[in-house]
């Protein structure tokens, strides 16, 4: 079973059942901030290269489906440039034979005894984890390069930023505002999601990313403040 379980905010996935179903097998639910991809970026990674390689090898639409176990093969079986691992030998520490594969394993990989093998996995599972890390820490060094940290606290007054997936109902025009507000904070969940004070009419999650938040600058300090996000009549 999983541990924990990332998904977005569907109603069947927020419904009392689904939440008591996992809490018994002892599986922590955790949801996407609303319309924030980022969140799960992993899956659209996956999901985004597996389509790709699909146009690639389909050519009846209608029997699609019949390609995908060997578009799972060659995804797995692939050495992916974060890890420097294929999936195979990170679960398995080999990569199997594929068609046009006709040598055989080293010799020392099929004598390989049980206590070596183990020791062998460990050390693919340290090296792995090493590059996801440097990898990682080299696009947070490439996307912090000009972002600035913004962090507010509960209480403080945000603009908010409307997307039009979001608040599909205000967002329908081009030529509606791009902003409503203030809105108060009321918790600060991390550095990143936000739960704000949000009318009841919007009909839709409370919790925001960070990107989706302009501070509210009051006072004698209005030419701050109207730059921000432009508020809603």
């Amino acid at each position: 079973m999983p541990r924990t379980i990332v998904s977005d905010r569907d109603a069947k996935f927020l419904s009392y059942f689904w939440k008591t179903l996992w809490g018994k097998l002892g599986t922590k639910l955790f949801f996407s901030t609303t319309c924030h991809p980022q969140t799960d970026g992993q899956t659209k990674v996956v999901n985004r290269t597996l389509s790709t390689l699909l146009r690639t090898i389909v050519k009846n639409l209608k029997s699609w489906e019949e390609c995908l176990p060997h578009a799972e093969f060659a995804y797995n079986r692939t050495v992916h440039s974060t890890t420097k691992f294929s999936l195979f030998q990170i679960v398995y520490d080999f990569n199997p034979f594929a068609p046009i594969d006709l040598m055989p394993l080293p010799l020392q990989d099929r004598n390989m005894d049980g206590k070596k093998r183990a020791e062998f996995v460990k050390q693919i599972c340290k090296k792995v984890k090493s590059n996801i890390g440097k990898m990682t820490q080299h696009y947070m060094n490439r996307a912090n390069k000009r972002r600035k940290q913004v962090i507010f606290e509960p209480g403080d007054l945000v603009w908010l930023h409307l997307r039009k997936e979001k608040l599909s109902d205000k967002g329908k025009s081009k030529l509606m505002p791009r902003g409503d507000g203030p809105f108060q904070v009321l918790e600060r969940i991390n550095d990143i999601p936000y739960k704000l004070e949000l009318p009841g009419e919007y009909g839709v999650s409370a919790t925001f990313n960070v990107s989706d938040l302009s501070p509210f600058y009051d006072g004698d300090n209005e030419e701050l403040r109207t730059t921000a996000v432009t508020p809603l009549p």
